[in-house]
């Protein structure tokens, strides 16, 4: 899933009452009883994808995120409830204006490799971070620093030219180590491979195609964690997968809907796992690439919309676990607008839009042809992603319907993000992001962020767009930016640059043997660390 790190991706969606709406089967009888917290054991997590690259400022997809968060820090994070608080900083001064902010680091941090964390490692990973060298999606943020300063080894500074919203929350940041990379090529890096920071796990092996390998960080600073062993699978089908979660060779995955609901219930499976739902922090789209004749029409955007029945694709594709998504913001959060008007499932105005984009029904095949060419098209998706898969059927029943001839092609992760995506090489295709707490989308809509490896790989240009992105991200205040918001979800529901689908539910499932797992706004994996098992019940040595 392409949701790696946008705006810091590592960190989720604001989820509203995660708690309350999570739902978790008994563990085994055992797990009930209070127990000893233990070091030892392993966890093994399966994954559809595998990592591109490990130094995050190069990474855009959710593998390699998943993996270096666990090796690297940033200087603030998101707690259990979603508010700011510090990571590598321990503690930050903003100044009266807002322009300026003063980080305190923290003392006796240590590289993995035993240097010393300092301002230095900042001051690198901002510099490098906007260098027109370095092929990121991430340099926007730190662009905004009119003035960035190491004024000792443990006080960093930045100053910003103009009001910068998303400022503090930028600073999340991965931070890399400076005395392994200052004076060299990143895109060369042996840290792709064998990455070095300063988190709780330790990088110890990758096996292409098979497996990552992380130790825990004995000396991390906020301690030990129990688990000492990280190990993730990469397993590209996820039938396969859940086959095997039910053998013992993984601890923990993500359920489909089918999964969660039809297969998980008997009482043999529910006495070895816990199962958790909440909203997921992610939205599904069909995008479409706007390079493309076919959709330069907005018209015919709206045409493929209209022809879409969304709670269909909710209810046949999530089981009703999810929601109907309208825009790139979550329902309930502040950003979003509930007044927004989607185009609803409405065949009639598909066939009306389409014929005043000139496509007609003239070859009797029932397939519309505009200038001698029929109209056709491929959605394109990744493997592994059967929700994903099954969304592109739908829509591909849907849009025969209007006369619309559509054709699904799966591609291996690695080569639809590097050969198709980052290349803009398709015409339409499924996939979703996540944002952070705070709304600033400006990377995946602004005009500028178009280029190859960018988020904005659709080629969406709006210059009202543009310019409400840029005013919301350059206030402080809450009304002004709210109403940015509002109008830009009114503006991409008129254009339809993507057909947003759905909010689909995180459906998380971990072996009865952990302990220590919290759900929270911000899901459960906020206290990783803190997850253990009793040293009676380990697995692994």
């Amino acid at each position: 899933m392409r949701e790696g790190w946008l705006f810091r991706l590592v960190v989720s969606l604001l989820i509203l009452a995660a708690v309350s709406c999570s739902e978790r089967e008994p563990s085994r009888t055992v797990a009930a009883k209070p127990a000893k917290p233990a070091y030892g054991d392993s966890i093994v997590v399966g994954s559809i994808g595998e990592p591109s690259t490990l130094i995050p400022l190069l990474a855009s997809d959710s593998a390699s995120h998943e993996v270096s968060g666990l090796v690297y820090n940033g200087l603030v994070r998101y707690d259990r409830n979603l508010k700011l608080e510090g990571d590598l900083a321990r503690s930050w001064d903003v100044s009266p204006d807002g322009l300026t902010i003063t980080f305190h680091l923290r003392k006796g941090v240590k590289w993995h490799d035993g240097h010393e964390f300092t301002s230095r490692d900042v001051l690198y990973t901002y510099l490098v971070t906007i260098s027109p060298k370095t092929p990121t999606a991430y340099a926007e943020s730190f662009k905004q620093v009119k003035k960035a300063e190491a004024l000792d080894p443990h006080t960093f500074r930045v100053t910003y030219g103009k009001p910068y919203a998303p400022a503090l929350e930028s600073w999340g940041m991965s931070i890399l180590p400076a005395h392994l990379l200052e004076g060299k090529d990143l895109t060369k890096s042996s840290l792709a491979r064998n990455p070095v920071g300063t988190g709780p796990y330790i990088f110890s092996e990758w096996v292409p195609g098979q497996k990552i390998v992380l130790e825990s960080n004995k000396d991390y600073y906020e301690g030990r964690p129990f688990i000492d062993r990280y190990i993730y699978r990469i397993i590209p089908d996820n039938s396969t997968m859940f086959m095997e979660l039910k053998a013992g060779g993984l601890d923990m995955m993500a359920l489909n809907p089918v999964q969660f609901q039809r297969e998980t219930g008997a009482a043999g499976f529910r006495s070895r796992f816990s199962k958790y739902r909440y909203p997921s922090s992610t939205y599904t789209y069909l995008g479409y690439n706007l390079r493309h004749p076919l959709f330069s029409d907005r018209r015919v955007r709206q045409a493929i919309t209209s022809a879409l029945n969304k709670d269909e694709i909710v209810h046949g594709v999530l089981l009703g676990m999810g929601q109907v998504a309208h825009g790139p913001f979550k329902p309930e959060t502040w950003a979003y607008n509930p007044r927004i008007r989607d185009f609803d499932y409405n065949p009639e105005r598909a066939r009306r839009l389409l014929a005043e984009a000139g496509w007609k029904e003239t070859s009797g095949q029932g397939v519309l042809v505009r200038n001698g060419r029929p109209f056709r098209f491929t959605i394109i998706t990744n493997q592994g992603n059967e929700q994903r898969i099954k969304a592109a059927q739908i829509i591909q029943q849907r849009l025969k319907a209007v006369g619309i001839e559509v054709k699904i092609r799966v591609i291996e992760w690695a080569s639809f993000l590097s050969q198709f995506i980052d290349k803009g090489n398709f015409e339409a295709v499924i996939l979703g992001w996540s944002i952070s707490p705070d709304p600033d989308i400006f990377d995946v809509w602004h005009s500028s962020k178009t280029a190859p490896k960018e988020l904005n790989f659709i080629g969406y240009k709006n210059p009202e767009v543009d310019r409400l992105l840029e005013e919301g991200r350059g206030t402080f205040d809450m009304e002004k930016r709210k109403r940015c918001y509002f109008r830009i979800q009114e503006i991409l529901a008129e254009d339809q640059p993507y057909s947003f689908l759905y909010v689909p539910d995180a459906l998380p499932v971990v072996s009865g043997r952990f302990r220590g797992i919290e759900p929270a706004p911000a899901g459960i994996s906020h206290n990783f660390i803190r997850w253990y098992v009793p040293q009676e019940e380990q697995v692994y040595r």
